[in-house]
C-alpha cells in the first residue's frame, strides 16, 4: 500500500479516533464516582486527555512506514 493511501486512511482514522475518545471521556467524566472528588476529577482528565495517544501513536508509526525504505 502506498505511504500516502495509508496517510490518508491513518488521517481519517485518527480524526475518528479523537472524536469517539472525546465523547467516551465526557461520558466517563459524568459518572458520580468520578464528579464526586475533585482530586479524582483532575487525575481523570489528565489520563483521559492523555490516552488517547496510546491509540494513536502505533496508528502513525503504521502512516509513516515505508518498506521500499528498509534500513536493513
Amino acid at each position: 500500500m502506498p505511504v500516502r493511501l495509508r496517510k490518508l486512511i491513518g488521517g481519517i482514522v485518527l480524526i475518528a479516533l479523537v472524536v469517539g475518545w472525546a465523547l467516551l471521556a465526557m461520558a466517563l467524566a459524568q459518572l458520580p464516582v468520578i464528579k464526586a472528588n475533585a482530586v479524582v476529577e483532575a487525575i481523570y482528565y489528565v489520563l483521559a486527555g492523555l490516552g488517547w495517544l496510546l491509540l494513536a501513536m502505533p496508528l502513525v508509526k503504521w502512516m509513516v512506514l515505508d518498506k521500499r525504505a528498509d534500513p536493513k
